[in-house]
């Protein structure tokens, strides 16, 4: 049986095609395909596909990139030729409505005039970036993450897109790979939440909304499990942990609609991605019935000759089609390979047919048939790009994204007595590192940085003062005498530290995570002056920073928060936002801790605590906890859970429970409490972890306000994958617990399901 790869970002490529584009008003002459109403969508690409050639067939299968590279360049001179004669069925990193419509102009010179796909990498924001995808799944506000996706989607469709490789579902749990930061974290409930809103949010409920583009779930599957961190490497597990851990937020996506979906770079217990018929043709295709496309990632086709799985392109693109790759994205592997590969009966020409077919349906779907320029319009394009309320959403989105992770003696919402505000650090005045890393837009002028935002909130009561202190990176602590002199004259100093905005995503993979430079060097001197200090730390990843978590007064953990990074970060300093962000990641104390998630198996020899460590599954030189758990974030509030109540203690399988508790804000803040709800399986035919998420909600209470909080187990929430593989419940005794976090239970309780 014929016998798993993704993008890099900055490498330059060769653009002849665009430097040969015809005019906008030759593109706007170009007669489109005759449109029909009267026929099924059925019919249409069964008289469509009936019309074409084998290599035109194979054309469609085929990806090239445009005026920009997100993978290994590739240097080809004769694009523009084979987009005119069919050749090629979709492009990616084209941006901008009059471009992406002279392109499809030279596409409807085709014999069949069948319009391109134009595709790009929106992964959180066209024009206005939102905070990276990681730093969103810590506000757990699903509506948010959904608008946010939908803003994304109708700015890239305004400006001629089609289809965005996103969403990332990959559950990553070792904060060393640097495409966390794309991801939603460690859950496999909570990111198939998060799966199922951006799927929602970029495609609407159904394909050919002119303020919505394609979906594409990646990678497919198991990517953020890469060994040791490394990016595009080896992935080993159990077929148990595939299906509880990894393929859940995938199967999300599927259900909600996704368009598409990208395979991965990895290989899968000694099968890459790529050419995995288990992934691509029985789950998805087949127990799913995903009637989407798959489309490789950048050049991960050919790549599996590099694993050892191919021997040459032409065994590669046999692999890949043979395996339920529909699309080969920029290996140029199909469209050399597959013709002879039919003709020599290697390659049944059914499946040519169904990789087209699935392609061609979306095309269908999207409209393009109809009309192949409704996602070109210049004068759309300028009025969604200029649309202020985009600004306003996205800042919205930002604070809710940011996690306050300590606030000893309330040091925080600042005072209005600090008359002077020091901002120390070398992301104070930043802006172009807040754009994170994917982010299409490269106007670093319409960002934010901390100091205007904070200049815009305190301009009229309070004096602003700026060190850098240090660089991002660097040995270098020349500006250290200057920051401590800068503390000395202020009433409480704001620290912004963190990474630059290259060190997480794609291929930015680090074996040390800790604060890179000198900036937590700094921290330590500015701590000393005895000034008040906040630290802000921005990143696109879980880093560790103990020193600064045991001596600094205040940490928020801001993530990178995109266009309206500075004034989002102000609202919450001052107060005008009360934070409520939750750590969709467990924060390591140590390397030697990773991977590290709380939904961890009991060992037979398990530690009660982070003292128990004779003769237990434990460490002699560090506590098995984490820094900061996953779930983990405060408030400037305080909120209380009373009033456990369950509708039942012994739920037949037929049945629902009904789990309802009071939540009650004791503060004097109007805040948010995210309540999450934990499940423990104590005993069944395989073990179960120690707490799994089950569900939550996020609420808004005033100060003083009581709510009663609901939820509700059905079966599906008690099963699990029985010793053969079977999607089951069991009779047994659970646990449940409902709390703040993972490591902060409130209430707790039992039932027994019963036959």
């Amino acid at each position: 049986m014929p016998k798993f790869p993704r993008f890099i970002l900055g490498v330059s490529v060769a653009a002849s095609v665009l430097l040969v584009l015809p005019s906008i008003a030759q593109a706007q002459k170009t007669k489109k395909p005759a449109a029909s109403t009267t026929k099924t969508l059925d019919q249409r690409l069964d008289e469509l596909i009936a019309q074409m050639t084998l290599e035109e067939k194979i054309g469609q299968l085929n990806q090239y990139t445009g005026d920009a590279a997100t993978g290994p360049a590739v240097t080809d001179n004769n694009k523009l030729s084979q987009i005119q004669k069919g050749q090629v069925g979709s492009m990616l990193n084209v941006k901008g409505a009059a471009r992406t419509r002279a392109l499809q102009a030279e596409a409807l010179k085709s014999r069949l005039k069948i319009p391109l796909l134009f595709g790009l990498d929106v992964i959180h924001g066209y024009q206005t970036t939102f905070p990276i995808p990681l730093g969103e799944a810590a506000s757990w506000d699903l509506a948010a993450i959904r608008q946010s996706a939908h803003i994304a989607a109708r700015e890239a469709a305004a400006a001629g897109q089609h289809w965005t490789f996103a969403p990332m579902v990959d559950i990553a749990r070792d904060p060393r790979w640097g495409r966390v930061m794309e991801g939603a974290g460690e859950d496999p409930y909570l990111g198939s939440q998060i799966a199922k809103a951006r799927v929602l949010g970029f495609q609407g409920e159904q394909l050919g909304g002119t303020d919505a583009v394609m979906a594409c779930a990646k990678h497919f599957a198991a990517y953020g499990a890469a060994i040791a961190g490394r990016d595009y490497n080896a992935v080993d597990m159990s077929e148990r942990a595939l299906w509880e851990v990894y393929l859940p937020p995938f199967k999300a996506a599927a259900d909600a609609g996704a368009a598409t979906f990208m395979n991965s770079f990895n290989e899968l217990n000694g099968i890459p991605a790529t050419g995995n018929s288990y992934l691509q043709r029985d789950i998805l295709k087949g127990q799913w019935n995903f009637q989407g496309f798959v489309v490789s990632d950048w050049g991960s086709i050919g790549e599996m000759i590099a694993h050892g799985y191919a021997k040459d392109n032409k065994e590669a693109a046999l692999e890949a089609i043979t395996a339920g790759s529909d699309m080969d994205m920029e290996s140029r592997s199909y469209g050399p390979n597959l013709p002879a590969l039919v003709r020599e009966g290697k390659v049944p020409e059914a499946l040519i047919n169904d990789a087209v077919r699935r392609i061609l349906r979306k095309k269908f779907e999207l409209g393009l048939f109809d009309d192949p320029y409704r996602f070109s319009n210049e004068k759309r394009e300028k009025q969604v790009l200029a649309d202020p309320q985009s600004r306003a959403i996205a800042r919205d989105v930002a604070r809710k994204s940011i996690v306050l992770l300590k606030n000893d003696n309330n040091v925080l919402p600042l005072s209005k007595q600090a008359k002077t505000v020091a901002v120390i650090g070398p992301l104070g005045q930043s802006k172009t590192q807040h754009l994170g890393f994917w982010n299409v837009s490269t106007d670093s002028t319409q960002v934010v940085s901390l100091y205007e935002g904070l200049q815009n909130k305190l301009g009229k009561t309070a004096k602003l003062l700026y060190a850098k202190g240090c660089g991002i990176t660097g040995d270098s602590q020349a500006g250290f005498a200057d920051a401590v002199k800068t503390a000395q004259q202020a009433d409480v100093v704001v620290m912004a530290v963190g990474e630059a905005r290259d060190m997480s995503g794609e291929a930015k993979s680090r074996a040390e995570i800790y604060l890179p430079g000198q900036q937590e060097e700094l921290i330590k001197a500015i701590v000393q002056t005895g000034k008040p200090v906040v630290v802000l730390i921005m990143a696109g990843r879980p880093l560790i920073f103990n020193w600064t978590a045991d001596h600094a007064p205040a940490i928020l953990y801001t993530w990178w928060l995109g266009s309206e990074a500075g004034n989002a970060m102000a609202d919450v300093l001052v107060g005008d936002y009360n934070p409520a962000g939750k750590l969709p990641m467990s924060f390591p104390r140590s390397l030697g801790q990773i991977p590290i998630f709380y939904a961890a198996k009991s060992t037979g020899r398990p530690s009660a605590n982070d003292k128990d460590t004779n003769y237990r599954s434990a460490y002699l030189d560090m506590p098995n906890s984490p820094r900061y758990a996953f779930g983990y974030g405060l408030s400037y509030t305080t909120f209380d859970y009373s009033g456990l109540t369950l509708s039942t203690k012994q739920l037949k399988k037929a049945d629902k429970l009904t789990v309802s508790f009071t939540l009650t804000n004791k503060g004097k803040y109007a805040g948010e409490e995210v309540a999450q709800l934990y499940l423990r399986d104590v005993v069944g035919s395989v073990t179960r972890p120690v707490k799994e998420l089950k569900d939550f909600q996020k609420v808004m209470l005033k100060p003083g306000e009581s709510k009663t909080i609901t939820f509700t187990l059905d079966q599906d929430k008690l099963a699990f994958y029985n010793p053969s593989m079977k999607w089951t419940t069991e009779p047994g005794e659970f646990r449940l617990m409902i709390g703040s976090a993972a490591s902060d239970i409130r209430l707790e309780d039992k039932f027994e399901l019963v036959d």
